[in-house]
């Protein structure tokens, strides 16, 4: 067997083997659930402290997690879900060090920097990890 035809081959292998993990990471309904598997929901708050956030993830045309130490706090969104997409980056104005529900977040092309719309920010819903039996 050639060798380019053996690279085809390693290919098509590695691309098909992919592509499950691939279209899994890509679902939108896939990724919340990945993020809150196993977590406890707590009651909602309107507000989290901007400066402890050390992740955020954008789950496309559906949520934003904010991750502050071992709890994901998932948004719900009032409003633009339509214009998530987790290839833009976030632009937050904030009055303080807290971000709150009805803020507004603006959503701009990471290659263009154009806006590509903004969402209306909603309670935060934290979903801790179970405590620890000791």
């Amino acid at each position: 067997m050639s060798p380019t035809i053996r690279s085809l081959l390693a290919f098509a292998f590695a691309t098909a083997a992919a592509g499950p993990a691939l279209a899994h990471k890509d679902d939108p309904a896939a990724q919340l659930a990945k993020i809150t598997e196993g977590r406890i929901a707590g009651n909602p708050k309107q507000c989290i402290d901007l400066p402890q956030v050390y992740n955020t993830q954008i789950i496309d045309k559906t949520t934003i997690a904010y991750r502050i130490g071992s709890t994901y706090y998932v948004n719900q969104l009032r409003s633009g879900a339509e214009s998530l997409d987790s290839n833009d980056v976030m632009v937050t104005k904030t009055f303080g060090s807290q971000l709150c529900a009805l803020d507004s977040v603006k959503m701009v092309d990471r290659y263009g920097g154009g806006l590509r719309g903004f969402v209306v920010l909603g309670p935060f819903v934290p979903y801790a990890p179970p405590p620890k039996d000791h």
